[in-house]
């Protein structure tokens, strides 16, 4: 008897409606690659306000929803627009004038609590950062090694997310998701994560998933809904599909008035949307 297939596909409007007010998301990808970009947009559009974002290396993602007014509280890394854009400028102007709180990290620290999470313990152990005003700031608390060397580590409180939200290459009806390249810091954050939801370039078959199962990043029951997003990664790349959209990205940091908006209207998920 053949399987019944209920096929989790979506619209990119029901999937951003996933996602409440106030809610801790974590975004994937790594400053302008194969990061959730059209979704972000969409929460965007939706007028979402009071999120919580988390992300090890996060750029465009964080900047645009800080220009947005949509976020309250940053975990992160790294933060920046790379290449040659320099700093993430309205998260930068978020932080400095106390609009959102930051909760800053090294990467590790913050995969450290990531993995806390998903292997269900209450913290996780973490080494490089003695020295560092960060433990401080975060009130992060150390444990002596119960082995005997006479060693203090940090401990990094669990991080556990509302939502995850990635972008693929490929997923099928039920959601089992692959890509090609780097996972960056998707694996462990769709692991440690409450929710998980994804966008993807492509809706293959379940056949073709399973030819290639080393690709599959996430499976199918860890999936609740996903959208099909042609592009939805712009203006960043998504290997091997396309590379950065650099002429947008300078042209999203134009601050003249109307510029998000020219920038949000220009958005391929938005063009797909008016010729629908």
């Amino acid at each position: 008897m053949a399987r019944t297939i209920k096929s989790k596909v979506v619209g990119l409007a029901e999937l951003a409606a996933r996602i409440p007010d106030g809610a801790m998301l974590a975004l994937g990808g790594s400053f302008l690659h194969r990061g959730p970009f059209a979704l972000v947009r969409e929460l965007i559009r939706a007028k979402r306000r009071g999120l919580e974002i988390v992300k090890q290396s996060p750029g465009y993602d964080i900047d645009i929803l800080c220009r947005a007014h949509a976020v309250r509280r940053l975990r992160a890394g790294i933060v920046a627009m790379e290449g040659n854009f320099g700093l993430a400028q309205w998260y930068r102007r978020a932080v400095e004038s106390g609009e959102i709180e930051l909760e800053e990290h090294a990467c590790m620290s913050l995969t450290a609590g990531l993995r806390a999470a998903a292997f269900g313990v209450p913290f996780q152990p973490v080494g490089g950062l003695f020295g560092s005003d960060i433990p401080a700031l975060n009130g992060w608390k150390t444990v002596t090694d119960p082995y005997g060397s006479g060693k203090d580590v940090y401990v990094i409180p669990a991080i556990a997310p509302d939502v995850c939200a990635i972008h693929v290459n490929e997923v099928d009806a039920e959601g089992n998701a692959r890509l090609y390249g780097t996972p960056f810091w998707d694996r462990v954050m769709t692991r440690a994560s409450k929710r998980l939801l994804i966008t993807a370039e492509r809706l293959v078959s379940g056949e073709e998933i399973r030819r290639r199962p080393e690709l599959t990043l996430v499976p199918g029951f860890m999936v609740e809904a996903l959208a099909i997003v042609p592009q939805g990664a712009w203006p960043g790349s998504n290997h091997p599909d396309y590379e950065v959209d650099y002429a947008a990205v300078t042209r999203y940091l134009d601050d003249s008035p109307g510029a998000l908006e020219r920038h949000l209207a220009a958005a391929p998920e938005a063009k797909a949307a008016a010729h629908a």
